[in-house]
C-alpha cells in the first residue's frame, strides 16, 4: 500500500524527508572560471538586456550549477512570469502563469518540481502532480491576496449566501480551493460565473478582479476584500498621467488592477493575454500595469518593442533566488505538502474549471 506523501505522516515516521529520499549532493563549487564561461555564454545572452557583463560572473556559477543538478535529480523548473531575467530565462524549463505551470508540470516526466513562485503556486503544483516532490526554495514567499482568505472564512460565506456559487481565483490555498464549488483563473473568471446559470455568484478573494468581472456580465458578482499589494498600488491617475507624457504608449493592464486603472487602459488581461498581446501587436512603446520583472522577461523576445516601466515589484516573489534554487537542489529542503483528505477536495474544484466547457 502506498502511503500519501503528507506533513503529518512524515512526522510520524511513515515516509522519509525528501533528502532522505533523494540524498544531500556536496555543494558545488562557485568559481567563474573559463569553462563556465564558455558553458553559459548562450544563457548570458537571453539577459544581455538586463544583466551588464560585469555582472555576470555573479550569476553564471549558480546557473551553471543548478542546469547540472536539475538533470542529475531528474527534476523540472517552473517558474511564473514574476520570476527575475535570470531566473525565467536561465534556468527555468517551463515558465507562465501559476495553473500553467501546474498543468504543463503535470505531464512532464520529473521526480521532482522546484516551484520558482510563491506558496500557493506550490501547492497546486502538488495537487496536480502529487506523486512528485514539489520544493519551494523559500517557504516564506507567500502573498498578499492569497493570505487574504482561509476555508474558515468561505465555510462562512456559504453560510452566510446560502444555495450560492462559491468560485475561487486560483491565487489561493488549497485549503479556501477545498471549500470552494470551481476556481477560476482572471483569464476564464467570467466564462466561469456565468457557467452556474444563476443570478448571483460569489467571486473571491480579489475584489477587483470581481468588479471587473462584474463589469462584463448580468450576472450579481458578490465579492470579498482581498487585493494584490502590487497591483492595488497603481492609479488611473498615475497612468493618465503617462499617456499625456507621452500619447504613443500603449497601456496593457491585470484585471487585479482596480477598475478604474481597467477603464483606462487599452487592454486588460491575464498575464499570459498581457504577454500575447504584446507578442501579436508589437506596439513601439508598450507600459505593462503589472509586476516589473514581467516586462524585463518580455523583452528579450520582442527587442525592438520600448517598456515604460512604473516598477512595482512583488516582495514575496523575489524572495526567490538562485542561491536558494541551488541550496534546494542540493538539499532538498522545502518540501511542500498538502493534506490527503483536502488535496481530493480541493483538485475538484481545480479539475471543474479545467473540465468546464465552452
Amino acid at each position: 500500500m502506498t502511503i500519501a506523501t503528507t506533513k503529518e505522516n512524515l512526522n510520524k515516521g511513515e515516509i522519509r524527508s525528501a533528502a532522505e529520499r533523494f540524498g544531500v549532493l556536496e555543494m558545488p563549487s562557485l568559481d567563474y572560471t573559463p569553462e563556465i564561461a564558455a558553458e553559459t555564454e548562450h544563457l548570458y545572452q537571453r539577459v544581455a538586456h538586463h544583466i551588464p557583463r560585469i555582472e555576470w560572473p555573479a550569476y553564471a556559477p549558480y546557473v551553471a550549477a543548478i542546469n547540472r543538478i536539475k538533470k542529475q535529480r531528474n527534476a523540472v523548473i517552473l517558474a511564473h512570469n514574476y520570476q527575475t531575467p535570470e531566473i525565467f530565462h536561465c534556468v527555468a524549463d517551463i515558465v507562465g502563469d501559476s495553473l500553467q505551470l501546474a498543468r504543463e508540470a503535470a505531464r512532464v516526466d520529473a521526480d521532482i518540481i522546484v516551484q520558482c513562485g510563491v506558496h500557493f503556486m506550490a501547492e497546486t503544483s502538488k495537487l496536480l502532480s502529487p506523486e512528485k516532490t514539489v520544493l519551494i526554495p523559500d517557504m516564506k514567499a507567500g502573498c498578499s491576496l492569497a493570505e487574504s482568505i482561509t476555508g474558515a472564512d468561505v465555510r462562512l460565506l456559504r453560510e452566510t449566501y446560502p444555495g450560492v456559487p462559491i468560485v475561487t481565483y486560483v491565487n489561493t490555498s488549497a485549503d479556501v480551493k477545498a471549500e470552494s464549488d470551481i476556481c477560476c483563473t482572471s483569464a476564464n473568471a467570467v466564462q466561469v460565473v456565468e457557467s452556474f446559470g444563476v443570478d448571483r455568484v460569489l467571486c473571491i478573494p480579489d475584489e477587483f478582479l470581481a468588479q471587473n468581472v462584474a463589469a462584463q456580465t448580468s450576472v450579481k458578482v458578490l465579492t470579498w476584500k482581498g487585493r494584490c499589494e502590487v497591483h492595488e498600488r497603481f492609479t488611473a491617475e498615475e497612468l493618465l498621467a503617462y499617456r499625456a507624457a507621452d500619447p504613443s504608449v500603449q497601456i496593457v493592464a491585470h484585471p487585479e488592477c482596480p477598475p478604474e486603472v481597467v477603464a483606462v487602459a487599452d487592454f486588460a488581461g491575464s498575464t499570459k493575454g498581457m504577454i500575447d498581446y504584446v507578442r501579436d501587436n508589437r506596439p513601439a512603446k508598450v507600459m505593462l500595469v503589472t509586476e516589473c520583472s514581467m516586462a524585463s522577461n518580455i523583452a528579450a523576445e520582442v527587442p525592438e518593442v520600448e517598456f515604460v516601466k512604473p516598477c512595482n515589484l512583488c516582495p514575496h516573489m523575489k524572495r526567490i533566488t538562485l542561491p536558494k534554487i541551488l541550496d534546494t537542489l542540493v538539499n532538498m529542503s522545502g518540501e511542500v505538502f498538502v493534506d490527503a483528505t483536502m488535496a481530493v477536495k480541493a483538485r475538484q474544484a481545480v479539475e471543474r474549471m479545467i473540465n468546464l466547457k465552452n
